[in-house]
């Protein structure tokens, strides 16, 4: 391997035989060493190649100021989070999931713990990428010699997620969090009930809820189809689904000045109705 750029002792960069960048990392590889020489293969501990010119250029900014150490235990994350999850997951990850670890240590390094208050929620909507989360943070504190608390559990299952979504902008992935929190609690409240997290029930409303959060977000709205006589259909039939619905419909309407269209109140009415008295006489 034949050095192209040094990023840092630990971090070089390659260019493959077709010009393709690769950030090669490994332990004192490029100590008092320049463009042009030689890296021995053996030295080497991992090599990433992120195709996207602006991610790769992200990542290298990244990589060159922070220690080895955060990049193999990001690494070693994310291959856990592949194999277990059999997911595609987005390349952002390795940008995302390294900087957080790094900046996460150094908080708790420096008596900084910050709370994580939507983390209930989060346990509830991504109940897999919570527990892969889980597994993540015991890898952090075993190899970094911490002990991060479970709130940062919680913030690293909304990295899973949004690489698991192919987005690239995680504060559209945490908007789509509380909007799911907001209309959760409007039911709940409207009810007085707690939700069955385990019910089927629950986890066909939360994945709508997730679709619908990211149709409001990027402006996509659902166009009425020829829904309006079974909608009135619902409306007598689940009434006090459907008196919810209007309570979500008015306060998605205030605060996001979205409308919601006649045939997202069927399948909301529909998706309420189910969570709440299916998964009770399910009990």
């Amino acid at each position: 391997m034949i050095i192209d750029r040094v990023l840092n002792n630990n971090v070089v960069i390659i260019k493959d035989e077709n010009g393709i960048e690769q950030v090669v990392c490994g332990k004192g590889i490029a100590f008092k060493k320049k463009s042009g020489d030689f890296v021995d293969e053996k030295e080497v501990n991992k090599v990433f190649i992120l195709k996207d010119k602006v991610k790769n250029k992200r990542f290298q900014e990244i990589v060159s100021d922070i220690p080895l150490p955060y990049l193999e235990v990001a690494d070693e994350i994310i291959d856990m989070i592949k194999l277990e999850s059999g997911k595609k997951i987005s390349d952002t990850i390795y940008i995302s999931l390294s900087d957080h670890i790094h900046m996460a240590v150094n908080r708790f390094l420096d008596g900084i713990t910050i709370k994580n208050y939507m983390i209930w929620d989060i346990k509830r909507f991504y109940p897999e990428e919570f527990q892969l989360a889980l597994k993540a943070l015991n890898i952090i504190n075993e190899k970094l010699h911490v002990s991060l608390p479970e709130d940062e559990a919680g913030f690293i299952t909304l990295h899973i997620v949004n690489a698991c979504m192919e987005n690239d902008d995680m504060h559209q992935t945490i908007e789509i969090t509380k909007i799911m929190q907001e209309i959760s609690n409007i039911v709940k409240y409207h009810f007085s009930v707690e939700f069955d997290t385990d019910s089927v029930y629950y986890y066909r409303f939360i994945t709508h809820l997730k679709f619908f959060a990211q149709r409001l977000l990027s402006d996509k709205i659902i166009k009425d189809t020829d829904e309006d006589d079974l909608l009135d259909i619902v409306k007598v039939k689940y009434a006090s689904s459907y008196a919810c619905v209007e309570r979500i419909t008015e306060f998605i309407s205030r605060k996001y000045k979205y409308e919601l269209s006649k045939e997202e109140q069927l399948y909301l009415t529909i998706h309420i109705e189910r969570v709440i008295y299916k998964s009770q006489n399910e009990e």
